[in-house]
Formats: C-alpha cells, sequence, structure tokens
C-alpha cells in the first residue's frame, strides 16, 4: 500500500517526469514505465496515482495550464494600466518556467493529442479562450471592437508561433528577442512608439 501523505508527491512526481520525458522524446510516444522509473515509483503506482498513459499525459497538461495561469496572474497583479496588461501577458506567456524547452515539447505534443482527444481539446481551448479574453479585454480599453478582436487575435497566433519556433532550436530567437518583438507587433498595431518591455 503507497504510503500515507505520499500521494500528492508522488503525483507530482509522475508529472514532472511525463514532461521531462516528452521533452527528452520529443513527442508522446512515451511509456508509463519510463515515466514511472524517472519519477522513483514502480508503473503500478503510477496507475494508482494518476491512472493510465492517457490520463498522466492529461495531468501533465494540466500542470503546465496551471503554472501558466499563475504566471499571467501574478503579472496582471501588478499593472492597472490596459497597455501594461497586455505587455505583462506577453511577458508571462514567455516565462522561463513556460518556455523550457521540455515544456515547449509539452505543448507542441499535445496539440497533437488534442486532434485525436477531446478531453486534450477542451483543456487547450480553455487555455485559448482564456488567453483570447484576457488580451481583448485590456484591448477593448485601447481601440474599437474589431480591431481588437484583430490584433488579440494576431497577438495569440504570434505567442503560439514562437512555441513552434522555440521547439525548432536553430531558428529559434532568445526570450527576451521573442517578447520583444511581439512587443513591437502590438505597438505597430495601436498605432504606437515602440518601447522596450519590463522583463521578469
Amino acid at each position: 500500500m503507497p504510503k500515507v501523505g505520499m500521494e500528492p508527491i508522488r503525483r507530482q512526481a509522475l508529472i514532472n517526469a511525463t514532461i521531462l520525458e516528452i521533452g527528452e522524446i520529443g513527442s508522446l510516444d512515451v511509456t508509463v514505465g519510463r515515466i514511472a522509473k524517472r519519477a522513483g515509483v514502480s508503473s503500478g503506482l503510477a496507475h494508482h496515482y494518476l491512472g493510465g498513459k492517457d490520463q498522466i499525459l492529461l495531468a501533465a497538461m494540466r500542470h503546465i495550464l496551471k503554472i501558466f495561469g499563475e504566471h499571467v496572474r501574478h503579472e496582471l497583479s501588478l499593472v492597472k494600466d490596459p497597455l501594461d496588461r497586455l505587455e505583462a501577458i506577453i511577458t508571462a506567456s514567455f516565462h522561463p518556467r513556460n518556455f523550457a524547452p521540455e515544456v515547449v515539447a509539452a505543448w507542441l505534443s499535445f496539440y497533437v493529442q488534442a486532434q485525436k482527444s477531446k478531453h486534450a481539446q477542451r483543456l487547450l481551448q480553455v487555455y485559448a479562450r482564456r488567453l483570447h479574453s484576457n488580451l481583448l479585454f485590456s484591448l477593448l480599453q485601447l481601440t474599437d471592437p474589431s480591431r481588437a478582436e484583430h490584433i488579440a487575435q494576431g497577438l495569440a497566433a504570434m505567442i503560439d508561433g514562437f512555441y513552434i519556433r522555440k521547439a525548432l532550436q536553430d531558428i529559434a530567437p532568445s526570450r527576451l528577442d521573442t517578447i520583444a518583438t511581439v512587443a513591437e507587433y502590438l505597438h505597430l498595431q495601436l498605432g504606437l512608439k515602440t518601447t522596450s518591455v519590463g522583463i521578469s
């Protein structure tokens, strides 16, 4: 029997191991056995704590989205101005923990999984809706509705696109250059002078 109080620790170890395994392999072709071995538990305990492979992958995606959401909320809590809020979302999107190679690999793999898994698709739709909503909320304070929608779509596409670029390591710009490029797009779309974005 698992030790009392160990479940949260083991679950987190399995989630971390899943993300690292996906990052190392570069796809969802990971096995529960490899994940369990990296986490330091048996395959039986992995199944006990999180279920089968699909459930383990979904748990990892939920964790990634949770961390992403925490960073966005933290950055937004520091600012009030709508332009500052937009820049905060951009900065949080490329936070070192969110933009780590293994996390980027996991993102891309989960996009593929969402094509065949309704559960993964729903998780990614939640992420997309929240990102869009956060962007649109501030943009509506800076421009008209149709323009705000256009810019929000463009920003979301750039954020997702730079994750793909990050996966192609030889052509990916640095994290800071990525933030600067997305911020420059925002400023140009709003007809503002481009300035340096505060990096955290």
